[in-house]
């Protein structure tokens, strides 16, 4: 495609320059040139590239190197002065329009522009066939953050991970989060995925020393849904954040109740915790208190269980959970009671952390 776009601006430059010029490549082999016949011919070039160009064997030379960091030179016939212009012009006019392609048309800014919602959805299936890229295949978004301030680059690690640049993708969201478009089996598991994340933390972890939270999305289909898959591994670290400290891979799929409370209006939350706490506000219990109830409810409203993994006595724990009681209104030996108090303090938790929203 690059020999293509530089032969069509050679052919339009090759009036105004009196001269036989071109591109050639790494190989020093002309892959441009505005003598037709000599594409494919080898230069011999003697003498160190350098940056700011040089001459050999009658021809001005300069190289370019373009963003994606593939170099090529320019080529003119000539050593004079002038020839040093033409080569300077045309190395010039070949960065820009080679830059402005790549920008319009690689892969890895299209997958970019899908997950944040930079294209119109009838505009990607038609940009997709311009690229030749597959669209119903299945594909998993994963969000890498990083939560440590180092000087490793997380991003050229994870490239080195997914080396197949055509069917996964690494890109760089902000200053903490990178996204993985990972290309998956039809039939591929959450677990799998999941094992991928761990082993992806596990590396940076072990090798590098940086600590990171990775967000798993649902897996999709087709690329549209990139971007719902995306949000979904934002919406998994954010929800993560706030109720699951605890864990460093946080799967949409899992995130239960959670989720549905992550989605609450806040004003619906404050009404609901008064409805709940009449007597008197959450705020009145102490940490032993909150302690004894988690422990309480990590043992199934097992009195007898959990006064032993507290090292109580029954009548200890009894004692406090009727100052519970009293305190609001709630008996934690009942089930119902139980269930409501449990989405309150994840109601309280969700409304202190006052959380991003996506």
């Amino acid at each position: 495609m690059s020999n293509r776009l530089f032969q069509t601006v050679i052919h339009q430059m090759k009036t105004a320059i009196d001269k036989t010029f071109g591109v050639i490549d790494a190989d020093n082999t002309i892959i441009a040139c505005s003598e037709l016949g000599r594409i494919g011919e080898q230069i011999d070039i003697s003498v160190p590239h350098v940056a700011e160009g040089f001459t050999d064997g009658g021809y001005t030379f300069k190289p370019v190197v373009f963003s994606q960091g593939a170099e090529y030179i320019i080529f003119v016939e000539g050593t004079d002065i002038i020839c040093n212009k033409y080569a300077a012009v045309i190395a010039v006019a070949f960065a820009n329009i080679k830059n402005y392609y790549d920008e319009k048309y690689d892969r890895g800014n299209f997958i970019k522009d899908i997950i944040l919602d930079n294209i119109l959805p009838g505009d990607i299936y038609i940009k997709a066939r311009e690229l030749y890229f597959e669209s119903d295949v299945t594909r998993t978004v994963i969000i890498v953050r990083n939560l440590d301030a180092s000087d490793v680059s997380v991003y050229e690690i994870l490239q080195n991970l997914f080396p197949e640049k055509n069917k996964d993708f690494v890109i760089n969201i902000n200053e903490t989060d990178i996204a993985i478009v990972k290309e998956t089996r039809a039939d591929i598991e959450r677990k799998d995925i999941e094992n991928l994340a761990s082993s992806i933390a596990d590396t940076l972890s072990g090798e590098f020393y940086v600590h990171t939270v990775i967000g798993i999305g649902t897996t999709v289909n087709n690329l549209k849904n990139l971007a719902k898959s995306f949000k979904e591994a934002q919406t998994a670290l954010e929800v993560g954040k706030v109720f699951d400290t605890e864990k460093t891979i946080i799967s949409y799929d899992n995130l239960g109740i959670a989720r549905l409370i992550y989605q609450l209006p806040t004003t619906l939350c404050e009404t609901f915790l008064k409805e709940v706490f009449k007597r008197g506000s959450i705020e009145s219990l102490d940490q032993e208190t909150l302690f004894t109830i988690q422990s309480f409810f990590e043992n199934n409203l097992n009195v007898s269980e959990t006064s032993r993994k507290l090292f109580v006595h029954r009548n200890t724990l009894v004692y406090r959970l009727e100052k519970i009681k009293k305190i609001t209104g709630l008996d934690l030996r009942e089930f119902d009671h139980a269930i409501i108090f449990k989405i309150a303090l994840m109601v309280n938790k969700y409304l202190k952390s006052n959380p991003i929203k996506y």
